[in-house]
């Protein structure tokens, strides 16, 4: 059953296929040991895979800095809003299409706590007395990008500032393999 969901992980990653230990390579004491040894590695391959395509995406992000806000703007030239921003980015740096609009982007990736924040993740915050009104992307060391407010341009902010801090609504990350399915016709 662990070779099934690590051979659908790794399938769903695009990753090569290591072959599961042999009981020629392995004696009945280690027989679990080697499948731990050989779950580490496909996990470190999934978490290097992870790591790369989120340190693209914040490189990427940060191209953008100073991009003009612009309500409904989805593109470079004419300028994002906030969900407009989060959209782009993931569809230029990871090939991922979300939903339009942040409460449908909140409603279609996974809910994670704070603390497991990492580059990459999405990150809520209720500016208009609604939940989920605004999001960014969070970029490490507390900090997240986004297209904050008409006026602005798409900067970094700190999310331990008082006024971040207080409207902050919560954290998502986005599927590997994309949107969750029971959410994909919410934008």
């Amino acid at each position: 059953m662990r070779w099934l969901i690590f051979f659908s992980l790794t399938t769903a990653l695009n990753l090569p296929v290591l072959s599961s230990p042999t009981e020629e390579t392995t004696t009945a004491g280690s027989t679990e040991r080697g499948w731990v040894s050989h779950i580490s590695t496909q996990l470190s391959a999934v978490k290097g895979k992870a790591s790369d395509q989120a340190a693209g995406m914040v490189e990427q992000a940060m191209g953008l800095l100073g991009v003009p806000y612009r309500r409904g703007g989805n593109s470079e030239s004419t300028g994002f809003d906030c969900s407009g921003f989060v959209r782009h980015l993931y569809e230029q740096s990871v090939g991922q299409i979300l939903p339009r609009r942040s409460v449908d982007q909140a409603r279609a990736t996974e809910v994670i706590d704070r603390e497991e924040l990492k580059s990459g993740d999405l990150v809520f915050f209720n500016t208009m007395r609604r939940a989920f009104s605004h999001v960014g992307v969070y970029v490490g060391d507390g900090k997240f990008i986004h297209a904050p407010r008409a006026g602005k341009a798409v900067n970094v902010d700190d999310m331990r500032n008082a006024y971040w801090q207080k409207r902050f609504n919560g954290a998502r990350r986005v599927p590997v393999n994309g949107v969750n399915p029971k959410n994909e016709n919410s934008n």
